[in-house]
């Protein structure tokens, strides 16, 4: 992967592998000084900056010849931090498909950790579900199913396609990103796991965001492909509904995406689970075989729940599927956890184990509209 030994202070750009076998695929990385990435974002300017979290801070950019970037510069460099870092370049290094977000480059050095991507100039599915672009309702259900299907066939990769498998452990929807075309793509792999050859499962600190968690990985720890495919059926509902995986009801209660479309689905009452914002307008064949693929993808038995690969085949046949749905109930312990997280941090680095989507981003997240519309719209024509 490129040069091993790299320093943000050096003026020298190293270039890195041509990953990809061509076309769209084709990503050529390199190592970027940090006096490049301060000068393509403004001295990471705020009105440069698209979002912020737990890791840190990320920023538009461009680079001097045009490219539109995203910077994505980590807040602190204690050991967690270091290897969330090492991990991601490490998968980001590994994996080419056109439903992942590859690495455009990295710059390490000194105290200094910054990822650098492509732009999206969609930003998230999080940001047209429940952000700043909610209102206007661009994804329409074609989108919607061409958004569900490309991410599905991006962990599919992960899991069945390249060596080491990868277990990503952090789907939803402030890490699929859009761009101009709102092909998706799956970001963030700080939380990922590389599967050695013959390991069914692993057994591991929790990482994630409640509500997306498989039950055994939540309670357990208990990590396996099964979770990525338990993540996706929450993300799965969450763009058919344009419901959150946990909602706060009134007087503090939350409740699951499950447990509000469970009683839906025993009925057959499909159309009811359908986004309002969609007004009506979807193909209803399309949204019970979508409702159906997802109850598969979250059954409380990991091994109940289906491959990626046949998560894919079902999305893409009229194959008839007929699933019910038996809601998992988080314990109160963990939804009285997920509730302090904004106030609790036991590791100082801002990450507690369960995270509230609200108050987290991805790459790009669900941001207000004059933090977004400053880079994007004010600076993205220059040159």
């Amino acid at each position: 992967m490129g040069s091993s030994v790299s320093c943000c202070g050096n003026d020298k750009v190293e270039e890195g592998l041509t990953l990809g076998g061509g076309g769209e695929n084709v990503n050529q990385w390199r190592i970027f000084t940090y006096k490049e990435l301060h000068t393509a974002t403004n001295g990471f300017s705020d009105d440069y900056k698209l979002g912020e979290g737990g890791f840190g801070s990320v920023y538009w950019g461009r680079t001097s010849d045009g490219l539109q970037i995203a910077v994505k510069k980590l807040k602190s460099m204690n050991s967690k931090a270091e290897m969330e870092f090492a991990v991601e370049v490490e998968v980001l290094g590994r994996v080419r498909h056109k439903n992942l977000l590859g690495l455009r480059g990295y710059c390490a050095g000194n105290d200094q950790r910054l990822i650098v991507y492509d732009y999206m100039p969609n930003l998230s599915l999080l940001s047209h579900l429940h952000g700043q672009f909610a209102g206007e309702v661009q994804l329409d259900w074609k989108k919607r199913m061409k958004v569900a299907m490309g991410s599905a066939e991006g962990i599919l990769y992960l899991h069945h396609e390249v060596t080491p498998h990868i277990i990503h452990r952090d789907i939803k929807a402030s890490n699929v990103l859009l761009d101009s075309n709102f092909d998706p793509l799956v970001a963030d792999f700080g939380f990922a796991k590389l599967i050695p050859e013959g390991v069914s499962h692993m057994t591991t600190r929790v990482k994630g965001t409640l509500g997306y968690l498989a039950p055994e990985y939540a309670m357990w720890g208990k990590v396996s492909e099964s979770c990525d495919v338990y993540s996706f059926g929450i993300l799965l509902l969450e763009i058919v509904t344009g419901r959150k995986p946990i909602q706060k009801l009134p007087g503090g209660v939350k409740r699951t995406i499950t447990e509000w479309a469970e009683p839906h689905i025993s009925k057959g009452r499909f159309k009811d689970l359908a986004d309002p914002k969609l007004r009506g307008n979807f193909d209803e064949s399309q949204l019970v075989q979508a409702i159906n693929v997802a109850a598969l993808c979250v059954q409380s038995e990991p091994e109940k729940r289906p491959t990626m690969k046949e998560v894919v085949l079902l999305l893409n046949t009229a194959a008839p599927v007929a699933a019910r749905i038996k809601s998992v109930k988080y314990s109160e312990d963990l939804m009285a956890r997920d509730q302090d997280d904004d106030d609790d941090d036991d590791d100082g680095d801002g990450r507690n184990g369960y995270e509230d989507e609200s108050s987290v981003y991805g790459v790009f997240g669900a941001l207000e509209a004059q933090k977004m519309e400053a880079p994007f719209r004010r600076y993205g024509e220059r040159r």
